[in-house]
């Protein structure tokens, strides 16, 4: 645990940690709370489904467009703006919900609530990579985040759907608004770890998706992605045919928590395989794990092949984020990682509803074919394109300056 300890006890890293911790659980908590706020509103789950799904869409696309400003700009000048857009989206979509507008109204608002969520988990790691860029303790730095991704991502369903229950969907997004208001607000006030706006652009009609090895690790992303969203779908269908739908929610915590282990045992490992070669095996490792739970035909069963998935696929995600830094220039990093960030958001909406048509077209258990295929094809994208993956010793793209004005 001590590097554990290294890495947090570094300079400024909490005052910028805590106030990010609150502003992430609202982003884990979007998706969902638009899914039953506009159900409660409409009554319709397919309104709701497009609704959240166009949130989720907007906000994988337009993510790295705010963090390609952030690197331009700096990460305040970013973040104070994105954050007042979002609180007129999301406000405007809560007072529509409640007065049950129509539907093209609640999505439009919807996507406008996606496409302005601020970024603060990539920003999160652009300032761990300025702070510990270079030394071996950066792998630590990601894992931390890993391992906060899990703790939001785990608390923000469960916080969302009391308050939705106890209350109304409504109580329960105001309660988002306002934490990534004030979380934001309190991250971007702290000046610790934020690197220096850079005013350079990348050459390039895709931008950061043409630096090299960028494109394989957002592919591989968008199959991690679906991991995590055709799970979700499987383990609700395979439950509720076995009978015993209350099991899935302690099944997926299971997999959360053993992702949060995977997690932190990856920080403490003083890894001696490559980065490249490590995601390649983290990922195959994960197409395996997955394929195991198209056997399932129990709740132990689903039980095991959750906590084994789980355990794998954090080192594959940990060590994604880690190839950015060796990967991209500092000046684009925010960029790069939130495309990442996307990609896995892309991916979740992707196996989601993927798994959904084959559990309607079959039975429960197709759901569970969709992630051993994806990451089995991603970890076959991975080796063809290891090299790619390999930082070279000019990582500086083609670029011209380009004047903050």
């Amino acid at each position: 645990m001590k590097s554990y300890l290294a890495v947090l006890g570094s300079p400024g890293a909490w005052r910028f940690l805590v106030p990010a911790f609150v502003a992430r659980l609202p982003y884990a908590m979007l998706q969902l709370g638009i899914l039953l706020l506009v159900q409660w509103s409409t009554g319709s789950y397919g309104v709701a489904g497009i609704a959240a799904a166009a949130g989720a869409v907007t906000q994988a696309v337009v993510g790295p467009q705010t963090g390609r400003l952030a690197d331009r700009y700096g990460q305040r000048k970013v973040l104070i703006p994105q954050v007042a857009a979002h609180a007129v989206a999301l406000g405007v979509l809560l007072a529509l919900a409640a007065s049950h507008a129509p539907a093209p109204a609640l999505v439009t608002l919807s996507a406008l609530a996606g496409a302005s969520m601020p970024q603060v988990g990539s920003m999160v790691r652009v300032r761990w990579a300025h702070l510990l860029g270079g030394s071996g303790r950066l792998g630590t730095a990601f894992a931390v985040e890993s391992i906060t991704d899990e703790l939001t991502f785990t608390l923000a369903p469960v916080l969302l759907v009391a308050v939705s229950t106890g209350f109304s969907p409504v109580w329960a997004l105001l309660a988002a608004l306002v934490m990534v208001v004030v979380g934001t607000l309190a991250f971007a006030a702290v000046g610790e770890g934020a690197p220096e706006p850079m005013p350079i652009r990348v050459r390039s009609q895709r931008g950061v998706l043409r630096l090299r090895g960028m494109a394989v690790l957002a592919s591989a992303f968008v199959a991690l992605g679906t991991v995590f969203g055709s799970l979700q779908v499987g383990i609700t269908s395979s439950t509720a045919a076995l009978g015993q739908a209350s099991a899935a929610g302690p099944i997926y915590a299971t997999f959360s928590g053993a992702s949060f282990a995977g997690g932190i045992l990856y920080g403490v490992v003083g890894w001696r395989i490559g980065a490249p070669v490590r995601l390649a095996a983290t990922v195959g490792l994960l197409s395996a794990a997955t394929a195991a739970l198209t056997l399932a035909g129990s709740i132990p069963t689903l039980y095991g092949g959750a906590a084994v998935a789980g355990l794998v696929i954090a080192p594959a995600v940990i060590t994604g984020y880690t190839l950015v830094e060796t990967l991209v220039p500092a000046e684009v990093r925010t960029e790069a990682f939130t495309w990442l960030n996307g990609s896995i958001g892309l991916g979740i909406a992707a196996g989601a509803a993927v798994a959904g048509q084959l559990v309607d077209r079959s039975d429960s258990s197709a759901a569970f074919l969709v992630p051993p295929v994806t990451t089995g094809l991603a970890a076959l994208l991975i080796l063809t394109f290891l090299r790619s993956l390999k930082p070279t010793t000019d990582r500086s793209p083609a670029r011209e300056p380009a004047p903050i004005t």
